[in-house]
């Protein structure tokens, strides 16, 4: 598959996941968190397993390890999102989970040793000032349901490192497919200690839960790391900042959800930090005789 068909495909994900903040507060209307999460990741399973039962034979043990621990991470990232959503706006939830282009190269720099570049730096600094303009109120307090969508971009960034690394010994399909069940099964653990697991019992949350399972997750976590495998996890993390740009145009369009002034100014410094630091970022790590051969052709 080529960088750009790949791409465009991590594209087309961010715009279902973009949608998903709407339907996740529509769920939460009739069903508990961890119930919320087991149906969607459930179901997602379901039918990704059913559409690719053939090619889930060839699953081996280390597969099936990174399957585990990526599930992990995804209930780790949708328990911070839907407890978040209760005490928060679905577009301060799209923005501040969009941090995770922030985060990655920040864990890569603590993980892997890796230099910060000045141009991360100056982005991080960027993000951080609109993290404080798109969630302090008047008494300088921010919303427990901001600071777990603040730690949801944390398990983000987390999941796609060690995808991109997942992906370069396993089944990228296999790897897709395993972190729904296990998503799904750790949920509906929780769910029966916690709560009191059942289905919808009302039409928006029906159709909460088959957008959720059919799209955000069936769709978007099986192509994730398929066309993750073409490309790096910087653009991965750079295209996945769209995601709060479709996520305020759905609370926008569908709740009639506003930000401030004070909160577009925010939220206009954390998308200015995150392409900040991804795209200067790789401009600065390009050298000057490759960046000398690339002006030149293009004379």
């Amino acid at each position: 598959m080529k960088p750009l068909k790949a791409e465009l495909m991590l594209i087309v994900v961010t715009l279902f996941w973009g949608s998903s903040y709407l339907f996740m507060k529509l769920g939460l209307g009739t069903l508990g968190e961890f119930n919320l999460i087991s149906l969607r990741f459930g179901l997602a399973f379901i039918l990704a397993g059913l559409l690719f039962r053939k090619r889930l034979r060839s699953v081996d043990a280390r597969t099936l390890k990174y399957g585990a621990l990526l599930g992990f991470l995804l209930l780790g990232v949708f328990t911070c999102i839907t407890f978040g959503l209760k005490t928060t706006t679905t577009s301060n939830a799209g923005f501040l989970v969009a941090l995770t282009v922030v985060f990655v190269p920040m864990l890569e720099v603590l993980v892997f040793r890796k230099k910060v570049a000045p141009p991360q730096i100056f982005g991080t600094v960027l993000a951080i000032s609109g993290i404080g303009l798109l969630t302090l109120n008047g008494s300088l307090q921010i919303r427990p349901g901001d600071l777990l969508c603040i730690l949801s971009a944390v398990f983000y960034a987390v999941q796609i490192l060690v995808t991109s690394r997942a992906v370069k010994t396993c089944d990228s399909l296999n790897i897709g497919i395993l972190q729904l069940g296990f998503a799904g099964g750790y949920a509906l653990i929780l769910s029966a200690i916690f709560e009191t697991p059942s289905l919808p019992s009302t039409l928006p949350g029906w159709i909460a839960i088959l957008a959720l399972g059919i799209l955000c997750s069936a769709c978007g976590f099986i192509l994730q790391p398929v066309a993750q495998k073409y490309t790096t996890p910087t653009r991965t993390g750079l295209i996945f900042a769209l995601e709060p740009v479709f996520a305020a145009f759905f609370g926008y369009l569908f709740v009639h959800e506003q930000l401030s002034l004070q909160g577009y100014t925010g939220a206009a410094l954390v998308l200015l930090g995150i392409l900040a630091s991804e795209l200067l970022g790789k401009l600065h790590m390009v050298p000057p005789a490759r960046m000398l051969k690339k002006r030149r052709a293009h004379l």
